[in-house]
């Protein structure tokens, strides 16, 4: 990986809200004191702040301010701090005064959307990220505020006693499920979790954590964590229901090869082009692999849970829309651009690739094939015109997300195949 790969993935990192390594954090330090403007400087303050941090990123923050008094990121930047700081008046007004300067910035939409979740406005929030996700729908952070909204009843509860940031609360509930002899691993924002009658179930941390602080009167953190891993623990895969009832629920999923390693004792089988065809119920709350050893006991075969997982997808294709890839981001097109994305949203688009009813609505779209794909992003599926070389070009240096799959596809009516 070239230099500049690695600065990338690392950019990339911050953006997710993922916390760094030493080297990597270093790495981006070093990069930003080599490069004037703000925005190196600027992802050295975020990832501080998703390192918990944020009193060390504060006057790095201010400083940016300072440097750059009307720079809509940095002071969005500031005003993320000051509220992992719950100073929430000094937030409040910094962002005021953003919003007057850019009131339809979906960004802005996104920090007053925080501070209603952190202060209890749960309706308030809704009403800023629907705002939000009417002007970008592929939003990838305004999506996962609206998955907290949604998982967690937020009525305005009394701020705890003591405060709890993330990062500290993560590595509690790590401790508590080692506690538990619960097998689980990060991934990203989410856990895996082994579900008690042995699959593997994907737990989002965000919305644990939304809960922990909506509870009112919750104990301390400890004896919270311990009750959650308990919780957790004693989750089973859902296959407690007639085998036609569970053949419902049924959806395929595409990973990465070697992704078997890492949902250990799942049912899969091999894929097109080198991946890996999983299976996954359909849950309002958890993702739940379906266990291997699970599929005797509900009556049902290897090739019936294909099948039946296919016929499913089968039914239901995705919108097809025309999307730009505007620094390393997607976001709809208002113009043609020669790119589209299969959006859903619900992690199952790049398996509806494979489907007819898909193909169909992409000739509708596109007019032509075969197609070139890119699924480095989980929440969707980017493809172009093979013949559309700048099209190609942009799909090729775009970095995927972690739990994206990496590289360039080919796709006919045929199916998907290496490049």
């Amino acid at each position: 990986m070239s230099a500049s790969q690695e600065l990338e993935r690392v950019r990339r990192k911050v953006e997710a809200g993922e916390t760094l390594g030493d080297a990597e954090l270093d790495l981006l330090r070093e990069e930003a004191r080599r490069t004037p403007g703000p925005s190196l400087r600027l992802a050295v303050a975020h990832a501080l702040v998703n390192a918990g941090a944020e009193r060390e990123a504060l006057p790095l923050l201010e400083a940016l301010r300072r440097d750059f008094p009307k720079d809509v990121p940095v002071r969005l930047g500031l005003a993320r701090a000051l509220l992992g700081l719950e100073r929430h008046g000094d937030a409040e007004a910094l962002l005021r005064e953003v919003q007057a300067q850019e009131p339809s910035d979906p960004e802005v939409l996104k920090v007053l959307a925080v501070l209603g979740l952190r202060r209890g406005e749960a309706e308030k929030a809704r009403a800023y990220i629907k705002d939000a996700l009417a002007r970008d729908p592929f939003d990838a952070e305004a999506r996962l505020l609206k998955e907290e909204l949604e998982a967690a009843d937020l009525p305005p509860p009394p701020a705890p006693q003591v405060q709890v940031l993330r990062p500290e609360f993560t590595t509690a509930l790590a401790a508590a499920l080692a506690r538990a002899r619960v097998g689980f691993r990060r991934q990203g924002k989410d856990l895996l979790v082994k579900l008690a009658s042995g699959g593997v179930g994907r737990v989002d941390v965000g919305s644990l954590y939304a809960a922990y602080r909506a509870s009112s009167g919750a104990p301390g953190l400890t004896a919270y964590v311990d009750a959650l891993a308990a919780r957790l623990g004693g989750l089973s895969s859902g296959l407690v229901a007639e085998a036609s009832a569970l053949e419902s629920r049924l959806r395929p999923v595409l990973r990465p090869a070697g992704f078997s390693a890492r949902a250990v004792g799942a049912l899969c089988r091999p894929g097109p082009a080198g991946l890996e065809v999983f299976y996954v119920l359909e849950d309002a709350e958890f993702v739940r692999y379906l266990p291997e050893a699970a599929l005797a006991p509900a009556g049902l075969t290897a090739e019936a849970v294909d099948a039946a997982a296919w016929r499913n997808l089968e039914a239901s294709p995705a919108p097809v829309q025309l999307v730009l890839i505007d620094q390393g981001e997607v976001r709809l097109a208002e113009a043609f651009s020669g790119l589209w994305a299969v959006a859903e949203g619900d992690g199952h688009d790049a398996a509806r690739l494979l489907t007819r009813a898909q193909w169909r609505e992409l000739m509708a779209r596109t007019r032509e094939g075969p197609l070139r794909v890119a699924l480095g992003r989980r929440e969707l599926a980017l493809v172009c015109r093979e013949t559309d070389v700048e099209a190609c070009e942009a799909l090729e240096r775009l970095v995927p997300s972690p739990d994206g799959i990496p590289g360039v596809f080919r796709l006919t009516a045929k199916g998907l195949s290496a490049v």
